[in-house]
């Protein structure tokens, strides 16, 4: 399967969503991202309804459980089966969220990896050894955390020494940039600046809750936030326009709506493909 164009939009895969994304008239959205690990082995009608989608649409994999930042030993079973499932369906871009998700069991939860040398060390072998099994790179997905225990650097550069320890691609989620920012006091614009455009796999946006003064929540259940849409412009200017994911995991609100924001994405990268030509020829 070729790439992503990188003037791409996409949608999660959500079952809450099946019957739009089925219904949805061609171009409203370029491809779809789901978590294989709730697809893997689901036969029936919903087997049917994604083997029908993927025909119809390139899909990308962002998974929730390899807990790239955890002490529990890689399931490299469960990666072979994820490999499997990558290669049925020419997935191309296949991300994980930079964080710890399992102890002695699942934690239904991303916990932060704390920002020391030891915690780059740990994740990037991780990281490595997740691309060995699966035969590709992988991005990481800088991930929202409310607590951060010692924090020996600060996130941008845990995250950079990550993807060049680990020699990884980034998923930038520029919602999760906005909420960290607005909770730990830094400066959003900044952190983009430092990430490494040349590993920029993709971009996510999604909506988040503000709970209280200072207190942002990465919900996914909302709409996008207008400083998270100046952000991806910021983005787009600094690093370039990948694909890039809506993605909104419950509270699905009318589809014209969602179709409203694909359209807003659709838009941006328009702008800035002319802007682009119009430098081009200057």
């Amino acid at each position: 399967m070729p790439p992503l164009p990188a003037y791409s939009v996409g949608l999660g895969l959500r079952r809450g969503l099946l019957a739009d994304l089925q219904a949805a008239p061609a171009g409203d959205f370029d491809f779809l991202e789901c978590a294989p690990e709730n697809w893997i082995g689901v036969g029936g009608r919903l087997g049917a309804a994604l083997d029908a989608l993927a025909a119809r649409h390139p899909l990308t994999c962002h998974g929730l459980s390899l807990s790239l930042g955890g002490v529990a030993p890689l399931d490299e079973t469960f990666l072979q089966r994820v490999r499997r499932f990558l290669e049925r369906f020419g997935v191309t871009l296949y991300s994980e969220h930079l964080s710890a998700c399992t102890d002695d069991g699942h934690l239904y939860d991303l916990m932060p990896v704390p920002f020391t040398e030891e915690g780059v060390a740990h994740c990037a072998g991780r990281i490595r050894r997740v691309q060995d099994v699966l035969g590709r790179r992988v991005a990481v997905e800088n991930v929202s955390y409310y607590a951060a225990p010692f924090q020996a650097m600060d996130e941008a550069d845990f995250v950079v020494a990550v993807l060049e320890a680990a020699d990884c691609d980034l998923l930038l989620d520029v919602n999760n940039v906005q909420v960290n920012a607005a909770n730990h006091g830094y400066d959003a614009a900044a952190f983009l600046a430092r990430m490494p455009s040349s590993r920029v796999a993709s971009y996510h946006v999604a909506g988040h809750r503000d709970e209280a003064d200072g207190l942002k929540i990465d919900t996914h259940g909302s709409p996008v936030a207008d400083p998270v849409w100046a952000l991806l412009d910021a983005a787009y200017r600094l690093h370039g326009v990948r694909p890039t994911l809506l993605e909104r995991d419950f509270d699905f609100p009318p589809y014209a709506e969602l179709q409203a924001e694909l359209a807003r994405i659709r838009a941006l990268q328009a702008r800035h493909a002319a802007l682009a030509a119009s430098h081009g020829h200057g």
